[in-house]
């Protein structure tokens, strides 16, 4: 019944923006009221599950996506990120481009959180794709992709990392699995998918379009490339030596500051504003002027992000990810699928692959012990399993939707079925490697 109640909000959701064409904060909130009330809450229960959910999204992801705006934004407007776009077609030629961001997404993912990742990465595709008059989900998707697999799989991410440490599984073995298991799911997904989204041409958001400036007007390559990259290596720094570090010491405490998403994004907009903004002679006026219009460009995200919270928290606190396990904890599937489809379940209803990733491995955690399977390719499983098929009630969905500019028709066959490949394959990419392994 509470599965069922869910479709139905969540058809709701549907019809309410796509056919009644209602605000989606708006819609958001009716759905969360009226699946709140059919699934037993009490009024004043279900405000504060909004309330939560509102307050819990945004409070996670606000300070990262407006500075990621803002460094998004200065990046684009100083040449910056004509200078990359440029330095990177060089490289590898237009015809490899969306090989290149690939290969980058990856990299990039490996120590930044997916929103820190894509804000940092879509204005260079967004630009690349019209100064070279290339299709942007075409050269976009491969990357999405990468940072995708990388967050669903891969420690040290929020969701695997909290799995891993209630599995006791070894973080260097589920990275390396992980790896392997990323390769033909990043390929599948996002190279051989993405291939098939030529006809997709509608312009990306011109938000981010960098003016085309002379020679002598964009910064070098060399502190476009650092500033850009300067909140990927304080967040990589942070993560590959804390952990060589003494527990407990000045320096750990230090470098871990530093490599907060929220501190690295905040550090990298001060040095932007002096290496993109002072030093390129603007004054500080006309970079604050600048900064103004980037939290302007994605003000609307947050109402949409805070629904999205909402309605997960109603269904949450509705009980709906508890009975979806327990309704499958009885199952006779291999311990691998059974996690993959626990985890895919509750994280289409629900619309978090955090959520989801969690509170499977809390139904896993005593099947682990029974049936003595790797812990680590169950780390890996679940974690695939929660990026089943992303839509209406994942952030995700709303932010790939408003820089790329599709409709929901459109986001519905090109980012959901991207994330769905990106879940299959990497449950097929751990039951392939369990044979190996034997």
């Amino acid at each position: 019944m509470l599965l069922t109640i869910t479709i139905l909000g969540i058809l709701a959701l549907i019809a309410l923006i796509s056919f009644v064409r209602l605000h989606t904060f708006l819609a958001f909130l009716a759905v969360s009221l009226g699946v709140g009330l059919a699934l037993g809450q009490k009024p004043l229960e279900i405000l504060d599950s909004i309330q939560k959910g509102i307050g819990g999204t945004l409070g996670s992801i606000t300070a990262i996506i407006a500075l990621g705006a803002m460094l998004g934004k200065l990046v684009a407007q100083s040449g910056a990120a004509q200078r990359i776009a440029v330095k990177l077609m060089d490289l590898v030629g237009t015809r490899h481009a969306r090989w290149a961001f690939l290969v980058t997404g990856f990299i990039v993912g490996l120590p930044l959180f997916y929103s820190v990742g894509f804000l940092l990465l879509a204005p260079l595709v967004i630009t690349v794709s019209y100064r070279y008059k290339l299709p942007a989900l075409y050269i976009g998707l491969p990357m999405l992709a990468s940072l995708s697999v990388t967050q669903g799989y891969l420690p040290p991410h929020p969701a695997p990392l909290a799995i891993l440490k209630q599995f006791n599984a070894d973080m260097g073995l589920t990275l390396f699995y992980g790896i392997i298991v990323s390769i033909p799911a990043i390929l599948i997904s996002g190279a051989l998918f993405g291939s098939t989204l030529k006809r997709f041409t509608t312009p990306a958001n011109p938000a981010f379009i960098a003016p085309d400036l002379s020679e002598d007007e964009m910064p070098s390559a060399t502190t476009s490339f650092l500033t850009v990259l300067l909140p990927i290596l304080l967040i990589g720094l942070s993560t590959f030596l804390n952990p060589l570090l003494p527990e407990g010491s000045l320096v750990q405490q230090v470098i871990g500051f530093v490599g907060e998403p929220v501190v690295s994004m905040f550090l990298s907009v001060l040095v932007a504003t002096y290496t993109l903004g002072l030093r390129r002679g603007k004054t500080m006026p006309e970079v604050t002027g600048l900064f103004g219009e980037a939290v302007k460009d994605v003000a609307m995200l947050f109402l949409i992000f805070g629904g999205a919270g909402a309605l997960k928290q109603v269904l949450t606190d509705g009980g709906v990810s508890q009975s979806i396990a327990e309704m499958m904890e009885d199952s006779t599937l291999h311990p691998f699928v059974l996690a993959w489809g626990m985890a895919a379940l509750i994280r289409v209803c629900t619309g978090s692959s955090t959520v989801s990733g969690i509170t499977t491995a809390g139904f896993v955690a005593p099947m682990l012990a029974a049936t003595g399977v790797e812990p680590n390719l169950m780390v890996l499983s679940i974690g695939a399993g929660s990026m089943m098929f992303s839509h209406v009630n994942d952030t995700g969905f709303w932010l790939f939707r408003e820089y790329f500019q599709l409709s929901m028709a459109d986001t519905l066959k090109t980012w959901s079925v991207m994330e769905t490949l990106v879940s299959i394959t990497g449950l097929a990419g751990v039951m392939a490697l369990n044979l190996i392994l034997g």
